[in-house]
């Protein structure tokens, strides 16, 4: 897939197209669209940052609904039917929801910054039963701020920025997965008191 052309050929379209499906949960490399567009309109000014950024933001925010949508509507049903086939039994979807109950705005707007969690945050969301209106406000403001970085980096640092992707990527890939790691180290090591925890919240059969 060619993403300088087809961002070159349908400008903020593309943009828009790329970061929306890669919010609702469908992996396509939708911060890469950013950053080609910003530095086309650094280099040849015929795409504006300002409308750059505000068609990401959209994207970003739009996307992010239908994915939690679609998490709510069928998400918890999905892994209440066939968790157990990957080891989510019902005290682990507990726990789910008794993270997101009370972490849940701090996973999705971080979860904009990194690539994994940024396509399936909105989703976990959803399937988590997160209140929408807390949803809505830390996803709008996450798309906002990761839409206006992207968008302005591109646009002032053009050319080194995109040449660099892959190496800001990498380095984004691995401060995450040290992170994910000492998040599933500190889970583990308190997942029998989350478990309590969870279970004191949510007593009997998690509807």
């Amino acid at each position: 897939m060619n993403v300088d052309h087809l961002v070159s050929s349908y400008g903020y379209l593309a943009v828009f197209f790329f970061v929306g499906i890669e919010s609702l949960g469908i992996p396509l490399p939708g911060e890469t669209a950013l950053i080609v567009a910003g530095t086309f309109a650094g280099k040849n000014h015929h795409l504006s940052p300002w409308v750059i950024f505000a068609v990401a933001s959209a994207g970003a925010i739009v996307g992010d609904n239908i994915g939690y949508w679609v998490g709510d509507k069928g998400g918890f049903r999905l892994l209440k039917r066939y968790g157990h086939y990957i080891r989510l039994d019902e005290p682990k979807l507990k726990v789910g929801r008794y993270v997101f109950d009370r972490h849940g705005g701090k996973v999705v707007f971080f979860g904009r910054f990194v690539s994994v969690l940024r396509t399936y945050a909105a989703f976990l969301a959803g399937t988590n039963r997160m209140h929408y209106r807390r949803f809505l406000a830390f996803n709008a403001a996450g798309g906002i701020v990761w839409s206006a970085i992207y968008t302005w980096a591109a646009y002032l640092l053009g050319t080194t920025l995109q040449n660099n992707s892959g190496t800001i990527n990498l380095v984004l890939g691995v401060v995450a997965g040290v992170v994910i790691i000492t998040v599933i180290i500190v889970v583990r090591r308190q997942f029998k008191r989350l478990e309590d925890r969870a279970e004191a919240a949510y007593p009997g059969p998690l509807l």
